[in-house]
């Protein structure tokens, strides 16, 4: 089955198998390596991409999906003002991602930013609960959050 789809802002178009799952088409026809392997049941996190603007595991996204959708990688959303913003409040706070859960914690981050530039920390920790690794602790990311949603408010507003 051929397959077009956008792939961060490129088209791409793929022949494989309707039912591959996204993950294995990204490592596989890709030097793209944001998205783990992981559990494959879309629990652990550390696959998430961004599917039509939406966070989601790549290991739940079957080809048959693709047709003419957009996807973005982590190696994407690094362009983005967004992921600065996302990344410097992580550095403010001290948040030590390991490369393993990186492409989880920056997605989860963007769409709770999404949601509210003020999360409260019952949302924060609701949201990081589907990210397994546990490389940083759940306070340093909600500083983190907020520091990034401040940065954001700044930008966009001018002013927090």
């Amino acid at each position: 089955m051929t397959i077009r789809f956008i792939l961060n802002g490129e088209d791409m178009e793929i022949d494989t198998e309707p039912t591959r799952r996204l993950i294995n088409i990204l490592r596989e026809h890709t030097s793209l390596r944001s998205a783990k392997l992981g559990c494959l049941g879309g629990n652990c996190g550390v696959c998430l991409v961004l599917f039509n603007g939406i966070v989601a595991p790549s290991c739940l996204i079957y080809a048959f999906n693709l047709a003419d959708s957009e996807i973005i990688t982590l190696e994407g959303f690094s362009k983005t003002i967004e992921y600065r913003d996302i990344t410097g409040g992580f550095k403010q706070a001290g948040v030590d991602s390991c490369s393993y859960c990186e492409a989880g914690k920056i997605f989860t981050a963007e769409m709770l930013l999404e949601q509210s530039l003020q999360p409260s920390k019952e949302a924060v920790t609701i949201a990081f609960r589907g990210i397994r690794c546990r490389c940083t602790d759940i306070e340093t990311l909600y500083q983190g959050i907020l520091a990034a949603g401040e940065a954001r408010q700044r930008r966009i507003y001018g002013r927090f």
